[in-house]
């Protein structure tokens, strides 16, 4: 356990049972300003017990053992426990993460089964921008619990099994398998979805024709069945390219569309209206959760079977956490899904534990995703107000990363395979990083000049810090690897990014029980600014002694190391050279 907030927190909770038989009570380690941390436990429990805070600090502190980890402890104030660590401790601990293949990382000692749905497009109709983050994001967060030691399932809830899908076999059907048109559904699927909707939108006949195709699919139909699996065959095809350019690793077998489902549809509805949980209202069979209510304050329903016996998709949200609760087994639910499902999916999760589906041992969280917006801070559109397809803005970002390249010095020349793909790693991980260091629920502005900087908190900016520490390795003859120390910390500036170090697994972890990858990228951020500052001040390569150099190069092997990993639990790509 390398994590200094985490062993400090367990020597105060020792002290405090012995001092006053309270060994369970947070100590309530914070930073300080004042020391490396401070244990702020004395004012709460002085209110318990009736005494004075710094009598109660006085006493913790007589019980506190930590001659082996800090070199300084002092009660500030009306009770706190200032605690200041000691260079040789942070410098073993260090030294352990350096040779730990897990950077000291801890796996969870409480692992979970836990389903990560993300991404979540519609078949035969290409992502667009609005994709962007839930894609990223749920992979992101995929990543790190799987790390931390979770089993993870990843699950693509695609969109496969409703209207959109009647009305583009109507079209199929009408202009023909083998025209002009239909070849749409190969090189831009955008179009033919397009053209399908403006008929249906524009064409009651072609509606009333979709709306029927949909039963036949629902019903399953042999030859609509034929029609829709080759829409969703040839989305397959293009959610790999886009999937695989972005880094993200998701796969086909990830895919658990809507239609998954469907045969368990049927079941739902019948037990939920056994159960006395849904009721028959204007001929439809809904759900009316407690505490959810509409403008006008008459309750708001659940609608689990329409009037004219179609089924909803809450109807398909809750055969879902049905059978993730009782086929796979799921201790939790994260749905990694746009803000505006808010409000469905707490009345969804309400309905379920209604019915008894999801037990208080399993939790459903939306892990809520704002929305990207223009620099006019709508919705991010194109001029004509469509959305911006997702393939164009990764080409654009390609395109911009390499100009911003090019201006950069680079210290050897690139060869046009090397440019090309340092420039595709730099442009992707730019856009990606863009994203996920933005709080998950915040709308953020889509700014491609802020994205591609290489100063700042920005994806390019950590990508060069590793780089930047690869070339030091270069110049000096050697691997990263063969840098083993041992760790000595003189300069403060060494201890301070030595200490940052430490703090990696509290911050992997704290984002797979947050959800949010945007703690993971500010952790990243700040060890990268902590070593510019140490490479700032303390000569590597020129040190003023051969034990000095060895130690600075072990704290820019394991720098680089955790700025690697960090990015890698992220989903973004660490050039060799920049």
């Amino acid at each position: 356990m390398s994590d200094p907030q985490h062993v400090l927190a367990a020597r105060v909770q020792a002290a405090l049972g012995a001092a006053f038989g309270e060994p369970d009570a947070d100590p309530v380690i914070r930073p300080s300003q004042f020391a490396d941390f401070q244990a702020n436990v004395a004012l709460p429990l002085a209110k318990k017990l009736g005494r004075k805070p710094r009598d109660i600090a006085t006493e913790i502190v007589a019980h506190l053992d930590v001659s082996d980890v800090c070199e300084k402890v002092e009660i500030s104030g009306p009770g706190f426990v200032n605690l200041t660590l000691g260079p040789g401790w942070i410098a073993g601990q260090a030294q352990e993460m350096l040779g730990d293949a897990r950077l000291s990382v801890e796996k969870t000692d409480a692992p979970q089964t836990a389903i990560v749905e993300y991404s979540s497009p519609n078949i035969a109709k290409e992502m667009h921008v609005g994709h962007l983050r839930t894609t990223i994001v749920g992979d992101a967060i995929a990543r790190v619990l799987e790390f931390a030691g979770h089993h993870v399932i990843r699950d693509n809830h695609v969109g496969d099994w409703g209207t959109p899908y009647g009305m583009l076999i109507e079209l199929l059907l009408d202009v023909g398998e083998g025209s002009e048109q239909a070849k749409l559904l190969e090189t831009d699927p955008n179009a033919f979805y397009q053209a399908a909707r403006e008929h249906f939108d524009s064409d009651p006949e072609f509606a009333q024709r979709s709306r029927e195709r949909v039963v036949k699919l629902q019903a399953h139909d042999a030859d609509t069945i034929r029609h829709w699996e080759r829409l969703v065959d040839l989305s397959k095809i293009y959610l790999h390219k886009v999937y695989g350019r972005l880094g993200v690793t998701l796969t086909d077998d990830d895919i658990r569309g809507e239609s998954f489902y469907d045969d368990m549809l049927g079941d739902i509805a019948d037990e939920l209206q056994a159960k006395g949980v849904a009721v028959i209202s204007e001929g439809a069979l809904c759900v009316f959760p407690p505490g959810f209510t509409g403008r006008d304050g008459d309750p708001l329903p659940v609608i689990i079977r329409k009037s004219d016996g179609g089924y909803n998709y809450s109807t398909s949200d809750l055969a879902t956490i049905r059978y993730r609760v009782d086929k796979m087994n799921v201790d939790r639910m994260i749905y990694v899904v746009g803000s505006q499902q808010a409000l469905h999916f707490q009345m969804v999760f309400a309905v379920a534990r209604m019915a008894g589906w999801l037990p208080d041992g399993v939790s459903a969280e939306h892990a809520q995703i704002g929305s990207v917006l223009g620099p006019d801070g709508k919705i991010f559109r194109t001029r004509s107000g469509k959305s911006i397809k997702l393939t164009e803005l990764l080409d654009e970002a390609v395109e911009r990363a390499g100009a911003a390249f090019d201006e950069v010095p680079h210290d050897e020349p690139f060869d046009g395979e090397t440019r090309r793909q340092v420039v595709e790693a730099v442009g992707i991980g730019a856009v990606k990083y863009a994203d996920l260091s933005t709080a998950r629920g915040s709308e953020y502005v889509f700014d491609f000049d802020r994205m591609i900087s290489f100063r700042g908190n920005t994806g390019p900016y950590l990508q060069y810090a590793t780089a930047r520490i690869r070339s030091i390795f270069r110049k000096g003859g050697l691997s990263p690897e063969e840098a083993t120390g041992p760790i000595v910390l003189g300069h403060e500036a060494e201890r301070a990014l030595a200490l940052h170090l430490l703090g990696f697994g509290a911050a992997v972890h704290q984002t797979g029980e947050t959800t949010e990858p945007h703690r993971l990228c500010a952790y990243l951020f700040d060890l990268a600014s902590a070593y510019t500052t140490f490479y700032e001040n303390c000569p590597v390569l020129k040190a003023p002694d051969e034990a000095t150099k060895a130690s600075r190069l072990a704290l820019c092997a394991l720098t680089l190391r955790t700025l690697g990993k960090g990015l890698a639990l992220l989903g973004v790509a660490t050039p060799e050279r920049m």
